[in-house]
């Protein structure tokens, strides 16, 4: 009997009702859909640290869902505000239509940042965050008269979500290789992994900077006046949790402001929290132009992203007359009025919690914790920064991202452990509620999966 004609006789039981009665109709994405219909990780409910399955077993949560539950799961505060204001407002149209919580949240947005970004632009995914940062970035030069720069840099192994423009300015290849058609006008800096120099560094490794030596090459080969705007996340994380060297990120931003070229973070996971701080720029004391938020806005409970944007760049939109649209970019579902509720009671959870410095209190304990695997077998690196962590693996001869693939599911299977993989990465971001305990479980379930695992 198949798997499923199983789940459909189970389904029939009052028992089992909890159980869907058909995997095959759903295509997931960015998954192995044959596999997992012959053996499926199924989730259905979920509190603070943890996961349960249909079953009642619990799974220990070490990515915080997908990098965005980063209050953890289902927190009362935020269920609530989502209840109420479905009940008191379901929908409002962005279009030339607003309504209260929209306003108090960038507001509220604004606050949080840098000093500069008093504007906030809203869409329902990291994917759309970044395109309407790119869309932003190249309309704000055509508003500006320097119509030429239309050149967009991104980074190898950058990844920036899904669309056609985050794929074209992302460097995963994996992401590219099914699809043959980009944006024209953008090109790609080396990333910053290298574990011949700086394998097993904690924190930010000490080569690399040099690596910035690539953009200024860039510049001079197409000058200035032609490029618009260069994109990084801070830290890079689905493609492996890349940490920037030590002066990296100052020497692009210098090089950025000396040539008139925008520079945009992508912080769509290292946004509200993950590095100790409301955001990487503040970690790393740098002012981009453009930041890229989703994830943790709301901690994942409602699909949202933001853009939050430089005076400079907002101001150049508005010279026209003020009943002409500025900007003909948006989502129908921008600043959707569950998404803000969840949003400004995730925030103030952040703070009254006070766990963005939670997380910073954490990070060392964590850095210790994380970097006790070393001398497990197949381990080739262990890097970390604030409360992420990443352990590469040495690839299987011929079949790579296999190993780390059997880690995600035999961590899954045998000691109740969501993990994230990606290639042949371990990918580690629990929720900043993580206990001490929680952390050394996390860790010990990982080496004990790490041992037994071909």
């Amino acid at each position: 009997m198949s798997v499923f004609s199983s789940i459909k006789k189970a389904f029939k039981s009052s028992q089992s009702a909890n159980f869907p009665n058909d995997l095959e109709s759903l295509w997931m994405p960015f998954s192995a859909n044959k596999h997992f219909k012959k053996k499926p990780r199924l989730i259905s409910k979920a509190k603070g640290m943890y996961y349960y399955t249909p079953s009642g077993e619990k799974i220990l949560d070490g990515v915080a869902g997908l990098w965005c539950c980063n209050a953890g799961h289902n927190r009362e505060p935020i269920v609530e505000a989502i209840k109420n204001q479905a009940s008191e407002l379901d929908f409002a149209p962005a279009f030339n239509m607003g309504h209260p919580k929209s306003f108090e949240l960038s507001s509220k947005l604004s606050q949080m940042a840098p000093d500069g970004f008093n504007h906030v632009f809203f869409g329902n995914s990291g994917s759309e965050a970044v395109e309407s940062a790119l869309k932003i970035a190249l309309s704000y030069w055509r508003e500006k008269g320097k119509e030429k720069k239309r050149i967009l840099i991104g980074r190898n192994r950058g990844y920036h979500g899904t669309n056609f423009g985050g794929v074209s300015v992302g460097g995963i290849e994996k992401n590219r290789s099914q699809f043959n058609k980009f944006l024209p006008e953008v090109y790609h800096l080396k990333d910053t992994h290298n574990l011949e120099k700086n394998a097993f560094s904690k924190g930010q490794p000490s080569w690399g900077q040099e690596l910035t030596n690539e953009l200024e090459d860039m510049i001079q080969n197409h000058g200035s006046d032609n490029i618009a705007a260069v994109i990084v996340e801070p830290v890079a994380g689905s493609t492996g949790v890349l940490i920037p060297p030590k002066n990296y990120l100052d020497k692009l931003k210098k090089i950025c402001d000396t040539n008139d070229i925008l520079l945009i973070f992508d912080e769509v996971i290292t946004g509200f929290g993950r590095l100790g701080t409301a955001f990487a720029s503040q970690y790393f004391n740098i002012t981009p132009d453009l930041i890229c938020l989703a994830k943790g806005i709301n901690s994942g409970t409602v699909p949202m992203s933001a853009v939050l944007v430089q005076d400079k760049i907002f101001e150049a939109f508005m010279n026209k007359e003020e009943k002409t649209i500025d900007l003909f970019h948006g989502y129908t579902y921008s600043a959707h009025p569950l998404a803000c509720a969840a949003s400004l009671a995730a925030l103030k959870l952040y703070e009254d919690e006070k766990l963005f410095e939670r997380a910073n209190e954490l990070s060392r304990y964590w850095e210790e914790a994380v970097h006790s695997l070393k001398g497990v077998r197949n381990i080739i690196d262990i890097r970390n920064l604030g409360l992420i962590g990443a352990v590469e693996l040495e690839p299987m001869d011929g079949k790579p991202t296999r190993r780390a693939y059997n880690v995600l599911c035999e961590a899954f299977e045998d000691q109740k452990t969501l993990l994230r993989v990606t290639g042949d990465i371990i990918a580690l971001s629990p929720p900043l509620i993580i206990e001490k305990n929680q952390i050394d479980q996390l860790i010990e379930n990982l080496k004990i999966t790490l041992q037994k695992t071909e």
